[in-house]
């Protein structure tokens, strides 16, 4: 039997969720409260509950308060907000609170049953179907960010690509000179083109560079 602490302000609401939530032979309601202070003397007074049912608008101690306290003072007692606030922020503060559920006052009797059941029986959170499928809507409707390659695409002379080749083998400036029967002097000025196009620090960082980016192999 799963035991049900409501809170909630407005009687005939309240009475509503108790008359749907009475009718399922695994729910009980042991306590009913009108504010998030009345909620927790209840449970300091020896009320056993499973789970706390709590609108977020109520006078005295408002539901986000009240989840914060009941996690810190019972924290075995699971809080489901049961709502009409159905913007991101008082969802994402909820669940910053502690609270294990967030469902609007809209959902069908099935659906708050259902979400009882499972956060009680499991340490799932849970957000009911509408704002679930609206957080998605927003997701695949949000615009894609482009992000800029770090690092442009360098083009390089076939020169360069063969005195970078050279230099990633460990040849010398004066080597790689011999090699392609130039001076010194022309390789050094190539070494620190190649330097300078791709950003690198040194000739360690260049071949680096030139290795990931599919420049040498």
């Amino acid at each position: 039997m799963i035991k049900v602490l409501l809170a909630e302000d407005h009687n005939v609401v309240r009475n509503g969720i108790k008359s749907i939530l009475e009718k399922d032979k695994d729910l009980e309601i042991v306590a009913e409260a009108t504010n998030g202070k009345q909620a927790l003397e209840l449970l300091a007074k020896g009320f056993k509950a499973d789970i706390v049912l709590a609108d977020v608008n109520m006078p005295e101690m408002n539901g986000m308060e009240m989840t914060t306290l009941v996690k810190q003072q019972f924290p075995k007692v699971k809080v489901i907000i049961l709502t009409m606030l159905d913007h991101e922020k008082y969802i994402v503060q909820a669940f910053k609170n502690g609270a294990s559920g967030y469902i609007l006052k809209n959902i069908t009797s099935n659906e708050l049953i259902f979400c009882i059941k499972h956060v009680c029986t499991s340490d799932d959170r849970y957000i009911c179907n509408e704002l679930s499928l609206r957080m998605l809507d927003k997701l695949i409707h949000k615009p894609e960010v482009v992000v800029p390659n770090e690092k442009p695409e360098i083009e390089l002379s076939k020169r360069e690509v063969e005195i970078l080749s050279l230099i990633a083998e460990g040849y010398t400036n004066l080597e790689i000179a011999d090699k392609l029967f130039t001076s010194k002097r022309t390789v050094e000025g190539h070494r620190q083109n190649l330097i300078d196009k791709t950003g690198s620090r040194n000739t360690a960082a260049l071949i680096r560079y030139a290795i990931l980016s599919g420049l040498i192999s």
